[in-house]
């Protein structure tokens, strides 16, 4: 905004180095490093603080805001499971400083955000209707209008409706408008989500130094595995969308075969998570990205490739063979689990129930059964809808289920348009920056078939940039090769 009203600082060497700064992989990684350091270390307000004076910089210096996508991501994940309140109630946000501290953090970022935004709107320009438009219209509309005509509709229930769109769909739109895609670095968001993923990493090795992690026989109880932010269900899953950011750099660097060991290494990050849905579906899609890589490789390069998946394929066989017993130890708690449903099934009958009472507009979303955790976290248990007293509803461990009591045949039939809409986005002009977007998409879709991902805040924020990313960076490639061919 300074830099608008007053153009000769665009002229200062330190302006302009300050904005380079902020546009490079360089300063993504810091993000990420504040981000662990975070959660590691329990240093939450004054890496929030620091992220805050990062965005007014941004905002006053540089001339759009990408530079705040590394922030945007992370922000999510940088609590701390020391100061995690559902864990203990005397910590840091379970007290009235940690509160007030986070909210005045909130209301500036807010006020940097819509400041900014104005004043890009301001500017003008041809940005256009952004092609997913009607598709998030829809879909609010059918969350807001979750549990009309039944009796459990009110005002709480159109509230979470708003707050679980505007967590799909805020930063998509924000950052539609106040990026200028044309100067965007080719790779921006494969570096940023590769970065954010090796953040993550160091808090899943971090997760394992929880109490109680290790057991009196070596074996590893899954039930402490937390963050300040998520169980180890909600780890998995942002482990599973950030694994196939680095094939990007296997199909366009020269060296790829070390960032498909990357994204190998991301793939054992999201086995350590012992999400049993993670631990599926990243499979799933650790194989999705073997078959694009070895398929949009180049020759030379193909053979590197085949090397590393045929190295990782014996070492695994070896290791598994030789390590049989710490391995069992490792994954005692998922073994012991088996094929339990932890009262998903049940949930999933009571959901269709309530879809059969209400069929066009759901029972919404406090009324949807859902599931809580046990005393001994282990175990979940079946709840007909979220208890007296609770803002965040519970989820019902399955996208389909979740519409369909939640919002109806007419929840369902936004989301099949929104869906069909983003599939059409990333498959039209494909190129090798859309196609790991859409990996990194499936990877959410279904590990929220066996859990309740679409309808957490966190994953919404990676997905909304996925999303714009998929839909700009076209505009933006074509720029770059347009300003290429005119020198």
């Amino acid at each position: 905004m300074l830099t608008e009203a007053f153009p000769q600082l665009q002229r200062l060497r330190a302006v302009t180095s300050l904005r380079a700064f902020f546009r490079s992989g360089w300063f993504a990684g810091v993000v990420v490093i504040l981000m662990a350091c975070s959660e590691l270390f329990g240093a939450e307000i004054a890496v929030i603080y620091c992220y805050l004076a990062f965005g007014l910089l941004i905002a006053l210096l540089c001339d759009d805001m990408l530079p705040i996508v590394p922030m945007v991501a992370c922000g999510y994940m940088l609590f701390s499971a020391q100061n995690n309140p559902g864990k203990f109630p005397d910590s840091l946000f379970g007290r009235a400083e940690g509160q007030l501290a986070l909210f005045y953090a909130i209301a500036l970022v807010v006020v940097i955000l819509i400041g900014r935004l104005v004043s890009m709107l301001l500017q003008g320009g041809r940005r256009g209707v952004p092609k997913l438009l009607w598709g998030f219209l829809a879909l609010g509309a059918a969350y807001l209008l979750s549990g009309l005509f039944s009796p459990y509709y009110d005002g709480r229930t159109a509230l979470m409706g708003f707050v679980q769109i505007a967590a799909l769909c805020g930063f998509y739109f924000y950052f539609y408008f106040t990026v200028r895609w044309e100067n965007v670095p080719r790779g921006y968001l494969p570096l940023v989500v590769t970065a954010v993923g090796a953040g993550l990493l160091a808090e899943i090795a971090g997760m394992y130094f929880n109490p109680g992690v290790i057991g009196p026989d070596g074996s590893i109880d899954r039930a402490h595995l937390y963050t300040g932010w998520g169980i180890y269900n909600n780890v998995g899953c942002m482990m599973a969308m950030c694994m196939p950011a680095p094939v990007w750099f296997a199909l366009k660097k020269k060296h790829g075969w070390a960032f498909t060991i990357l994204n190998t290494v991301y793939y054992l990050g999201a086995l350590l998570t012992q999400s049993r849905g993670t631990m599926l579906f990243a499979t799933l899609v650790y194989l999705a990205c073997v078959v694009v890589t070895l398929v949009g490789a180049k020759k030379g390069a193909r053979r590197q490739h085949v090397i590393v998946y045929a190295a990782v394929l014996a070492a695994a066989a070896v290791g598994i063979f030789l390590f049989r017993e710490q391995v069992a130890d490792l994954f005692a708690s998922v073994i012991s689990q088996g094929f339990n449903d932890s009262a998903r099934f049940d949930t999933w009958r009571a959901c269709w129930q309530r879809f059969l009472e209400y069929p066009v507009f759901g029972v919404g979303f406090y009324k949807t059964p859902g599931t809580v955790l046990t005393e001994n976290g282990m175990l979940t248990e079946f709840v007909d809808g979220t208890p007296e007293g609770m803002f965040l509803a519970l989820r019902s461990h399955n996208t389909f289920f979740q519409l369909i009591a939640t919002g109806g045949a007419v929840a369902l039939a936004a989301y099949l348009f929104h869906r069909i809409q983003t599939l059409v986005l990333c498959l039209r002009r494909p190129n090798a920056e859309k196609i790991v977007a859409l990996l990194c998409i499936f990877s959410l879709l279904l590990t929220s078939l066996t859990d309740c991902h679409m309808f957490n805040m966190g994953p919404g924020l990676l997905y909304s940039i996925l999303l714009v990313f998929s839909e700009k960076s076209p505009q933006a490639q074509a720029a770059q090769a347009e300003g290429s061919k005119s020198k």
